[in-house]
């Protein structure tokens, strides 16, 4: 089996790759990544001399180069991970968005269609449905609730979402799209709010706080989401999508208060800042369907899963040191420069 997985130099994609070549040691990967400024090629170092490995560097909406690689590996899967995630970014530059998320995506799927893949995985994320009030815990995010977002970010993955199901009723393309919670765990990218916390807090530096810090995600370690993108594009049903969560709501200023007790720090580094414009207040994922008909369910509690998580950074310095201060993207060219 060949899968290509786009974007797996990223944060999920890349626990998805180590998740793959241990769960499937048969399986050739082939990481398709542009290495962009989240994308970092020292994440896959452990896995860079698997003969069951490969990657390369291109972007997805490069037509040429992703026929190229279609054409020498005949994928008989496709999980795109590949995208413009961060919501402030897309606030400040909304059209790197629309072209990574919109544009690559139907470049992926032409060549999917082209060389036969038998299926095509949209990894899509919660922030389409837009949100939910604080004061409803009864409500939840289905496969039904209406695409209703916020910011250009969650756009541009719906319109991707929107896409896929039309390239699946127009040309037959096989696809499957899940939509997950935010996810936590190794190798999460330092602007983020978990490690960002983290690293802030080790150094006494101000954590910032949008708002009042009251806005509530719903949270899912990263081994769970890849395990259940796994079962996805083994089991899962053509056409259909499937909500990923993990059951762990948690408001925002309750979990940089964990954080700061789990490292022995004082909440006096808390700083409040002005609030993310059209920042959605809460999010929850309803997993039942996943659960039904595939069996899967969220294995980590976050009481577990952020200690294990805070333990990682404090023991992986050496990963998250050069990306603050940038050196990490030199690494591409440190590595293969020459060749």
């Amino acid at each position: 089996m060949n899968i290509i997985v786009t974007g797996g130099a990223g944060f999920i994609g890349s626990n998805f790759v180590f998740h793959m070549l241990k769960a499937h040691p048969d399986y050739r990967i082939i990481c398709l990544d542009k290495l962009t400024y989240a994308g970092n090629l020292s994440t896959l170092e452990p896995v860079m001399d698997n003969p069951n490995f490969r990657f390369v560097k291109a972007d997805i909406c490069d037509k040429e180069a992703v026929d190229k690689l279609f054409e020498e590996e005949k994928p008989d899967i496709v999980v795109n991970f590949a995208a413009e995630s961060h919501v402030d970014r897309s606030i400040e530059n909304p059209q790197v968005f629309l072209e990574t998320n919109i544009l690559g995506t139907s470049v992926l799927m032409d060549a999917s269609r082209k060389y036969g893949v038998k299926r095509y995985h949209q990894v899509s994320t919660d922030e389409v449905y837009g949100d939910l009030p604080l004061d409803r815990p009864d409500l939840f995010f289905t496969e039904q609730t209406p695409i209703h977002t916020s910011s250009p970010y969650s756009s541009s993955k719906a319109g991707a979402d929107l896409l896929v199901l039309a390239y699946y009723r127009t040309y037959g393309l096989p696809v499957t799209i899940s939509r997950c919670s935010n996810n936590y765990g190794p190798y999460h990218f330092p602007e983020k709010l978990i490690p960002l916390m983290i690293i802030r807090a080790l150094h006494d530096e101000s954590l910032p706080v949008y708002g009042d810090g009251l806005n509530v995600r719903d949270w899912l370690y990263v081994e769970d989401h890849c395990k259940a993108i796994d079962l996805i594009i083994h089991e899962g049903k053509v056409g259909e999508v499937y909500n990923v969560g993990g059951h762990n709501e948690m408001a925002n200023i309750d979990i940089v208060k964990l954080i700061l007790k789990e490292l022995g720090k004082s909440e006096d580094l808390i700083t409040y800042v002005t609030d993310r414009k059209g920042h959605d207040r809460r999010y929850a994922i309803d997993p039942t369907k996943i659960h039904n008909e595939l069996g899967w369910l969220p294995e980590t509690k976050f009481a577990d899963g952020i200690v294990k998580t805070i333990k990682w950074y404090l023991d992986n310095e050496a990963w998250w040191q050069p990306i603050i201060s940038g050196e990490y993207q030199n690494y591409y060219e440190k590595m293969y420069g020459d060749k």
